[in-house]
């Protein structure tokens, strides 16, 4: 009887383990899956973000200096000014607070990096695709946390375009967060609006990186 109860016990072990093995080897296939289909969506999201910024100029390219709105020279054409269907403008303010985001053309030679297809409202701070379509659409922000700083989340929104969360944890010194979509344009203006949720907004000590925060945009088709 007890020989009996120990091949029924290895016989029940051995079910168990193919039972588990079969269930490993589900998990390892599905992980690779979700793992390749990652792997391919951020090579193509990354081809195209290099593509259109590939000719960007650095910083150090453009003379190497200080400042978010750098110039060249009159003698050295940017690439950014043949860029037609490509505009990227910065912050031009650090203070975090409920308000229009406000942006700016970086400068570059004779032209900016707001390219020919596109329309820039400075006293709106609007940015004006003039032919509808597809577009690319990112933006990213940095702040620094300057003395004390608290959590809070600072929400910004590309009228209803796009939607970009910064979760702000009081324990780090800074924090960046980059969001894109791909949508259609129709020939109006996009505004960004910046809202922050803060315990003390008024006393915050968060401040917003003028260089490294930005908006884009590029034509798809």
């Amino acid at each position: 009887m007890g020989h009996q109860n120990k091949e029924v016990d290895e016989e029940s072990l051995q079910a168990r383990e193919r039972v588990r093995s079969r269930r490993l080897d589900v998990f390892l296939i599905v992980s690779v899956l979700v793992l390749f289909l990652a792997v391919t969506a951020l090579a193509v999201g990354g081809y195209v973000v290099v593509s259109a910024l590939g000719s960007r100029p650095s910083p150090a390219e453009a003379g190497g200096g200080g400042g978010s709105h750098l110039k060249l020279s009159a003698d050295a054409p940017s690439p950014a000014f043949k860029m037609h269907n490509f505009a990227y403008v910065e912050l031009i303010s650090s203070v975090v607070e409920n308000k229009t985001a406000p942006w700016g053309p970086v400068l570059y030679g004779r032209g900016t990096s707001v390219g020919s297809n596109f329309d820039f409202n400075q006293e709106h701070h609007s940015l004006t695709p003039r032919q509808a379509g597809a577009y690319f659409i990112y933006i990213e922000v940095s702040l620094t946390c300057t003395h004390e700083c608290s959590d809070g989340l600072l929400k910004l929104q590309v009228d209803d375009k796009l939607h970009c969360d910064v979760i702000l944890k009081g324990d780090r010194r800074s924090v960046s967060k980059k969001c894109w979509t791909v949508a259609q344009l129709d020939g109006r203006g996009l505004v960004t609006q910046m809202r922050v949720d803060l315990p003390k907004p008024e006393l915050t000590n968060w401040k917003l990186e003028v260089k490294g925060s930005g908006l884009g945009m590029f034509f798809i088709g």
